[in-house]
């Protein structure tokens, strides 16, 4: 070996490689690149991670669902349900219960009686319909011309009740919300009651009807032409005291009550309720 021995075996092993590299790379052919495979690969693997995707989002969606009908809190620690996320129920609806409101209250001879207002929401089918007639008759309440669970579906129901020191005394209202759930602007819907029926040859004092909100004064006119006007009771008061003809809202109802009693003696056989005052604009 000579001095170079060592560079010369170099040498021509590199040689040796570059012809072996050479020979390998005649025996590969090199076609045109595979665009439209690479393109629909692409197109499937953005497909997988679209579909991942909204699996996830679902997931999280059902997630914050279930959160919302439990029930979250703010960060003042309130009890916040998104209207967006949280069910609506039929119990939320009133659909199997009653809304049951106070409208006026009074003494009879010495007795406390009340005017109390029920209201139920319209059932959507035949199986919430159902279950409110039954609620109903757990009240001994049966909705007027309604025969079977299928009549009362689309039918919010109002009833008007007479009670004695906590005891009923009649059911004396007894109907279907109206169309758009109140009364034409300047129409009522009223119905009178004894307000003792035990006492003899008693007459018809207490009339109770149901206006649109628009209605500003109510007046019952009585046999002999005496008037009583109703005026909407101050926002946010409650029954206080004795009687006081009033208009009231009524929970669960869009139309508003009102009452009206006349004095002793006086009959509301041929008498009329009627709005007298109406908002402007309405």
């Amino acid at each position: 070996m000579g001095g170079n021995g060592q560079a010369e075996h170099d040498g021509a092993a590199d040689r040796d490689i570059a012809v072996l590299l050479a020979e390998a790379a005649d025996g590969v052919r090199i076609g045109a690149v595979p665009y439209r495979e690479l393109v629909r690969g692409g197109r499937r693997r953005r497909a997988r991670r679209w579909t991942l995707a909204a699996a996830a989002a679902l997931v999280v969606a059902g997630s914050a669902g279930t959160l919302a009908s439990a029930g979250g809190t703010d960060g003042e620690g309130r009890r916040v349900v998104p209207a967006a996320t949280a069910p609506v129920t039929p119990d939320s609806r009133q659909v199997d219960k009653a809304r049951s409101t106070a409208v006026a209250r009074g003494t009879e001879h010495g007795e406390g009686w009340t005017v109390e207002a029920l209201v139920w929401g319209a059932p959507r089918n035949v199986s919430e319909a159902r279950a409110q007639l039954k609620t109903m008759r757990g009240y001994a309440l049966v909705p007027a011309g309604i025969h079977a669970p299928s009549d009362l579906v689309g039918k919010g129901w109002y009833y008007g009740r007479l009670m004695r020191d906590g005891g009923l005394v009649s059911t004396f209202m007894n109907a279907p919300v109206e169309k758009g759930g109140t009364p034409p602007d300047g129409q009522v819907a009223d119905a009178a009651t004894l307000l003792d029926p035990e006492a003899a040859g008693g007459s018809r004092r207490l009339v109770v009807g149901r206006v649109a909100p628009t209605a500003l004064e109510v007046t019952c006119t009585w046999d002999d032409g005496t008037k009583v006007k109703a005026a909407p009771a101050a926002p946010g008061t409650g029954l206080v005291g004795d009687f006081e003809d009033l208009v009231r809202p009524v929970d669960g109802s869009r139309a508003n009550w009102f009452t009206c009693v006349a004095p002793k003696g006086e009959d509301h056989r041929s008498g009329a309720a009627k709005v007298t005052k109406v908002a402007k604009g309405s």
